[in-house]
């Protein structure tokens, strides 16, 4: 394919279809993981379900690592400057490396005063921590996975990732039983076997993707004077990533005050919640893999000077998901006494996972929105503005709708709606927004190209 050349509607689809189904692996893949832990005990689902805005330190940072490098080297590329191209691939690996033992000290240092934040008891911790202990010890695989895959998503490939995931999926599947009650010579590892086998598996898929890479013409062509430090690569890398990084972070703030409010109802709402959210991370998967194709695309026509198919890809992959989550929801709504209950037999829980579905429903339409305004910003090199929309969403309208359910003293539900209210309302304001800024950086690049005499 020819990102800068060929149909806008066939690059979304050849580009996002296979990352959907990458994406759909990796979330089926903690589904695997949210259904063994339903399986130990409702106490490990809850456990697990608290250990997400935790864990999700390490999804953000790498989120963060893959844009830098796909719209860094998709520019690059889009530029026709080879050279840049290849020093901004080995200074993301430094990058990942350094992050990731950032990270990583975090994590284990602040791990066990957000589990006790969020209300959690001793014994919620205990087998939160056995999990999310495993996940930062294993951290630098995932980084090193994203930062050597940044590459192949800014040259257009998304299949190797996808086959990847779903490699990993079949793995966890087969791992986690073993690894959670043992088997032959292994010992019983409960919730640390849970966690134990996604480390596993990412070591399997930093071993392909390398693979991959080092068969690629750009690499074969990189020599030693790459590997050179360069500041202003590193610089470069290190602000385009961390504005997206601390703001998709910001989404754990959100989990950490959902959870926090939601305890108040109980451990076992906590569980019913944690165990929906993952159905509804399913029916999201089109978003984020459309969300993937315009990174690349946007990035490299961008970098040409192509606004016009900047434009179209944007309102185009907006059409598209819109129309896609509204038929999502309807499934959420018309199966939501049913899902809950693949993941625990019991009766409190599966009421609250459906009760939350029924009204997710009417939000999931709303979601395209942020999310591919995201991608949009990301593409164009403008992290800062989808750091911005990231703190808006993520940190700003959960600390409303938190304070207002306190002082309402709402319950589970109107918590919810109140959700639902908020979503919508800042998602339309970004669309305008948006919209707005495209008009004025296609009439900025008509003054540039036709200057006035």
């Amino acid at each position: 394919m020819n990102i800068l050349t060929d149909d806008i509607k066939v690059l979304v689809k050849k580009l996002a279809i296979p990352a959907s189904v990458g994406t759909l692996f990796q979330t089926l893949y903690n589904i695997v993981d949210t259904f063994y832990a339903g399986k130990l005990s409702p106490e490990a689902l809850s456990a697990l379900s608290k250990s997400f805005p935790i864990y999700f330190i390490i999804v953000a940072t790498s989120i963060g690592v893959t844009v830098a490098g796909t719209s860094l080297i998709g520019n690059s590329i889009g530029q026709k400057d080879e050279r840049k191209a290849s020093f901004y691939f080995t200074h993301i690996i430094y990058f990942g490396v350094v992050i990731s033992i950032f990270i990583t000290c975090i994590g284990l240092y602040f791990s066990e005063k957000v589990f006790y934040l969020m209300g959690s008891n001793e014994e919620i911790t205990k087998l939160g921590l056995q999990y999310t202990d495993i996940m930062f010890y294993g951290s630098f695989l995932f980084f090193l996975v994203v930062s050597l895959n940044s590459l192949l998503h800014a040259e257009g490939d998304t299949k190797t990732y996808r086959n990847v995931l779903v490699l990993s999926f079949l793995l966890n599947i087969i791992l986690n039983p073993i690894l959670i009650w043992g088997f032959l010579f292994i010992p019983a590892l409960g919730m640390t076997g849970i966690g134990l086998s996604t480390i596993i598996s990412q070591l399997i898929a930093f071993l392909i993707i390398t693979f991959k890479v080092m068969q690629n013409d750009r690499v074969k062509k990189i020599t030693k004077e790459f590997f050179i430090l360069k500041f202003i690569y590193l610089k470069n890398i290190f602000f385009q990533s961390m504005p997206i990084s601390i703001a998709i972070c910001g989404y754990a703030v959100a989990a950490t005050l959902i959870f926090t409010y939601i305890g108040l109802s109980g451990e076992m709402a906590v569980a019913g919640y944690g165990a929906a959210t993952r159905i509804e991370q399913v029916v999201l998967l089109p978003i984020l893999g459309i969300n993937t194709a315009i990174i690349t695309i946007i990035a490299q026509n961008y970098g040409a000077n192509q606004f016009s198919r900047v434009k179209d890809t944007y309102f185009t992959s907006i059409k598209y998901g819109i129309v896609i989550m509204i038929f999502s929801g309807i499934l959420i709504y018309l199966t939501a006494d049913l899902v809950p209950k693949f993941f625990s037999n019991n009766s409190i829980v599966i009421d609250y996972g459906s009760r939350y579905l029924k009204i997710a429903a009417f939000i999931i339409p709303a979601y395209p929105i942020f999310f591919l305004s995201n991608g949009f910003f990301m593409g164009l090199k403008k992290s800062e503005n989808a750091m911005i929309n990231n703190m808006l969403r993520n940190v700003l309208v959960p600390i409303c709708v938190f304070y207002l359910a306190k002082y309402l003293s709402a319950d589970y539900d109107t918590f919810f709606w109140l959700w639902f209210i908020f979503q919508w309302s800042i998602s339309i304001l970004l669309l305008l927004f948006v919209s707005f800024y495209i008009k004025r950086m296609l009439e900025k690049s008509s003054t540039i190209i036709n200057p006035q005499p």
